[in-house]
């Protein structure tokens, strides 16, 4: 790891400011992939500025019936929340489904949405990557993609996203709420939040220079069954290779995000106007690219599917 200064940041504008003066800066609160990142000279950030004192770990009720989650709240603070296990059962189920129990203690709501990929060649530095160093190319691309993307991929980027709370967070169309450093603050759709890889795999979200996350706003709960069905290599501890985010209604209708499949959450509300597994499947698997190492996913999403959909009927 390579040497770096510190500071504590006691208010968002602060960390915002100290992001915009201090070139190479990055924030810091759980740390549970920054500091993986930097022991491995992927991340190598000059400054860190750690805004754990900054007041963002409340969970607040909102005016119309939503809920406000602070950047900093804990996932397992988050995920056993007596508002979120009832109204927004689906998010807690997919904090569960995440990493252990230990990291969740640690992990924060901004960290997990602004987690790096876990392509494999994006952790081996001696292979090229475009993420880690763009204009090297993309060592996954006829390589070993059994894990990576299938829909909005790029010739330069196949990776996916990792997390499984903003899965959850997509289907609940939930909003991120950030603060500039000149003091102006944004709310970003999270439909919009993370980036396609185009030519400019580095470039993951929709974040600007000095600006950060200060919460995360679900609206008012969506009545049905929620559910969050993840498949994996092993029963813990493992990404997804495919995962359902899932709120049916009675008659069969439902949203449906998945995890697994491309650069950020999945979502394609057209496909959501039939009730037949097959139907959604194929509408939502539309221009998917496939190699002879995950051939196996479209068959995987259509049976998961149509696991959750009996699941919610049960």
């Amino acid at each position: 790891m390579k040497a770096f200064t510190y500071e504590r940041a006691a208010s968002p504008a602060e960390a915002a400011s100290a992001l915009v003066a201090r070139p190479g800066a990055r924030l810091i609160a759980g740390g549970t992939n920054l500091l993986d990142l930097m022991k491995l000279q992927i991340e190598t950030p000059t400054h860190l500025i750690d805004i754990n004192r900054t007041g963002l770990d409340r969970i607040e009720d909102t005016s119309d019936g939503g809920l406000r989650i602070g950047a900093l709240v804990r996932n397992t603070d988050l995920a056993a929340h007596a508002r979120v296990r009832k109204d927004y059962a689906v998010l807690s189920r997919a904090l569960l489904a995440g990493a252990s129990g230990q990291l969740r203690n640690k992990a924060t709501t901004a960290g997990n949405l602004l987690q790096r990929t876990r392509c494999p060649y994006f952790y081996d530095t001696t292979k090229p990557c475009n993420k880690r160093q763009p204009g090297s190319g993309c060592s996954a691309i006829g390589g070993f993609d059994r894990n990576l993307a299938i829909l909005g991929t790029s010739e330069h980027c196949i990776a996916t996203h990792p997390s499984d709370m903003a899965v959850g967070m997509r289907v609940l169309d939930a909003t991120v709420e950030t603060v500039r450093a000149d003091g102006s603050a944004r709310r970003i759709p999270i439909a919009d939040f993370h980036r396609m890889p185009g030519s400019t795999p580095h470039i993951e979200t929709a974040l600007t220079a000095g600006e950060m996350i200060t919460a995360v706003t679900l609206p008012a709960p969506v009545g049905g069954r929620h559910v969050y069905r993840k498949v994996r290599d092993r029963a813990s501890y493992a990404f997804a290779l495919i995962s359902v985010a899932a709120i049916v209604q009675a008659d069969g209708s439902g949203r449906f995000a998945y995890g697994g499949l491309a650069p950020k959450p999945w979502r394609v509300e057209a496909a959501e106007k039939s009730t037949d597994p097959i139907a959604i499947t194929q509408a939502t698997l539309q221009g998917a690219r496939t190699s002879e190492h995950n051939a196996f996913k479209p068959l995987l999403v259509q049976r998961t599917l149509a696991s959750v959909l009996q699941e919610a009927k049960a």
